[in-house]
């Protein structure tokens, strides 16, 4: 009893505690369950749904058995067996629920119903809905897989294309950063072009044109592998190195030409060919250079290369390359030379040769591109004498395929791979008006030509695949870059200024005025605050002086009944204001005489003055003589 009455002292005291602080439910008891009854509900409605299935189930069997009877007769000891069957069954889902109703807590499903994996009823024979097109699709999607794995031709993105014109000369160079976002050409015509795809529209203009090497013919462009900055090499013998923007970083310094060792100058001294970046390091580029010498540099160290590599002939003689690149992996440096040999260096070994072929084309050739594949064993040549060859550097005394009658008439033809190391491309050059230059596919393993695009009516100079835009960009000999893609199995580059519609020009109008703003005007002076330029347009061209054309200026002392400004002086502004005045076409000597018999009648600004003054004029007389010596002739009358 004490302890009650302490319970309900408890209760009145939460009572008055929650009625002066505002609360309505203070103290309330939590909500209770009863877990028995949830419990026993549950055992309940799962043993009626398991008697209910068991029950359909039966009457399935039931139905079969009779449809297997009316169609056909069975033997009798395979009715036994199915009857046998169906009460085996019967009996293991009696003892399953009769195991239900002894079981409170765990309830388990039929034994078939735990093997089948599918969500819901099952589903009826013979049926066939989404769950098999799907299937099928799958299937077919495998296929379209497997054949495109099996023909690399259908993965050239070669079904639409757009047209960048950089200028009416060759375009030798072409580069594309390694995110694919800019795009920079470079031509004959000294221009190096930057074309942004995120911010061009449908007009495909070029946001900026420059001019790095002044009068000097641009022969490679290419992005460093961070793609922050542009190696430029031209004719000149520096190169230069740009940022995304075009302003100038870098350029290499000029050697010495009158020294006979061009490994003890500190730069190229003959006109540059080629040039790249070293594909591991950021900082690291190399050159080749008609001084005989191929150099590598630093970015930061502009006053002297890094080392030294001379191609020799097989004679011990100086030749020229005329290509240079690295190995994918950047260890090994290759250059092509004038004698047709290919010559490749270990990068930190530039004396002595690693791999050397000595007739890998035509002697007295330009050998215009070396590239190595993805993998790095690969490396294919485009030859001046209008050859392709694939070269094993394993084996490297002999090409392991080769492709000719691939005119070729550019000192800097390219071929490339494409990104899943199964085709090479490269162009063809064609002279005027003698056809279509063509973007030519060979197959790398059989070197089968397997497909071509005929690009223009002008040599194919430059070519690129980008493996991160699945693009194939080609520059020509017409001043036209052209960028071939496929809209699915491309991205991002061409397809983003595709779409974008071309921007309004806004013309400037001469009749807008600005308006200025005067705070602390009077009313009478201050301006009223324009609202809108379409109704001040309006009001502008209806005002005879705003909307009147200005006139042209005037050169030289005067032309079309205008005299120019430069004078100043009272002769001037007569010559320009009376004298060349052409609007009144009377008589002078009656425009003057038409006012004498007013002046004589009625005198106002002379005559008053000398009326006092002013003598009489006398006219002397004629006489009879005077009048006879106006009848002489002519000859008689007296010369004075």
């Amino acid at each position: 009893m004490d302890a009650k009455k302490v319970d309900e002292d408890a209760m009145a005291d939460v009572e008055d505690i929650g009625s002066v602080m505002g609360f309505s439910g203070f103290g309330k008891k939590a909500r209770t369950f009863d877990l028995d009854a949830i419990f026993e509900q549950t055992r309940r409605t799962a043993i009626e749904r398991s008697q209910r299935v068991l029950e359909e189930r039966q009457k399935d069997t039931q139905m079969e058995e009779d449809s297997e009877s009316s169609s056909s007769v069975k033997p009798s000891g395979h009715k036994q067996k199915k009857k046998a069957a169906a009460s085996s069954s019967k009996e293991k889902n009696e003892s399953s629920s009769d195991h239900s109703d002894s079981d409170s807590e765990l309830i388990r499903p039929p034994k078939e119903e735990e093997e089948d994996d599918a969500v819901g009823p099952p589903l009826p024979p013979g049926y066939r809905g989404s769950t098999a097109e799907s299937e099928d699709e799958d299937d077919e999607d495998e296929e379209e897989t497997q054949d495109d794995d099996d023909n690399p031709v259908k993965k050239i993105p070669a079904t639409h294309e757009i047209t960048l014109e950089h200028g009416t000369k060759t375009v030798s160079a072409l580069a594309l950063d390694p995110s694919g976002a800019r795009l920079v050409t470079g031509g004959y015509d000294y221009d190096v072009r930057f074309w942004d795809f995120a911010g061009m529209d449908q007009s495909l203009q070029a946001f900026r044109t420059l001019q790095p090497c002044e009068c000097h013919q641009i022969k490679s462009l290419k992005y460093s592998i961070t793609g922050d900055v542009i190696l430029v090499v031209s004719g000149n013998a520096q190169a230069k190195v740009l940022d995304r923007d075009g302003f100038n970083i870098m350029e290499c310094i000029k050697g010495d030409q009158y020294i006979v060792d061009m490994a003890n100058t500190k730069g190229h001294t003959a006109m540059l060919n080629c040039g790249c970046w070293h594909p591991k390091i950021k900082e690291e580029f190399m050159t080749c250079s008609n001084d005989g010498t191929v150099r590598t540099w630093d970015v930061h160290t502009e006053k002297k290369h890094k080392s030294v590599f001379k191609p020799r002939s097989n004679k011990g003689k100086k030749v020229i390359p005329t290509c240079c690149t690295y190995s994918r992996d950047g260890k090994l440096i290759a250059a092509g030379c004038q004698d047709g040999t290919i010559q490749i260096w270990d990068r930190n070994l530039s004396v002595h040769t690693k791999f050397h072929c000595q007739q890998a084309h035509a002697p007295g050739s330009d050998t215009s591109c070396l590239c190595f594949s993805y993998d790095g064993v690969t490396l294919a040549s485009r030859g001046g004498d209008d050859t392709l060859k694939i070269w094993d550097i394993r084996n490297f005394r002999k090409p392991v395929n080769e492709a000719k009658g691939l005119t070729n008439y550019f000192s800097m033809t390219d071929c490339c791979f494409s990104p899943d190391d199964k085709l090479v491309v490269t162009g063809t050059s064609v002279k005027k008006d003698e056809g279509n230059g063509k973007l030519v596919f060979f197959d790398r393993l059989s070197f089968q030509k397997v497909y071509e695009i005929e690009v223009t009516n002008a040599s194919v100079v430059r070519c690129l695949w980008h493996p991160k835009l699945n693009q194939i960009m080609t520059g020509t000999g017409n001043g036209l870059a052209r960028i071939y893609y496929d809209p699915v199995k491309s991205h991002r580059g061409a397809k983003l200024c595709v779409v974008k519609s071309k921007r309004k020009e806004k013309h400037a109008e001469a009749l807008t005025q600005d308006y200025v703003i005067t705070p602390h005007a009077l009313p009478m002076f201050r301006e009223a605050r324009q609202r809108s330029t379409r109704k001040q347009l309006e009001k502008d061209r209806l005002d005879p002086k705003k909307s009147h054309k200005p006139e042209p200026p005037v050169s030289g002392p005067g032309r079309g009944g205008r005299v120019a400004a430069h004078g100043g002086t009272l002769s001037s502004f007569i010559v320009k204001n009376i004298a060349l005045d052409k609007t009144d076409d009377s008589n002078p000597r009656e425009a003057i005489l038409r006012h004498a018999r007013e002046a004589s009648e009625n005198p106002y600004w002379i005559a008053p003055a000398y009326t006092q003054t002013q003598p009489e004029p006398v006219f002397a007389e004629e006489s009879d003589e005077d009048e006879e010596a106006d009848k002489e002739p002519e000859w008689k009358k007296r010369k004075i």
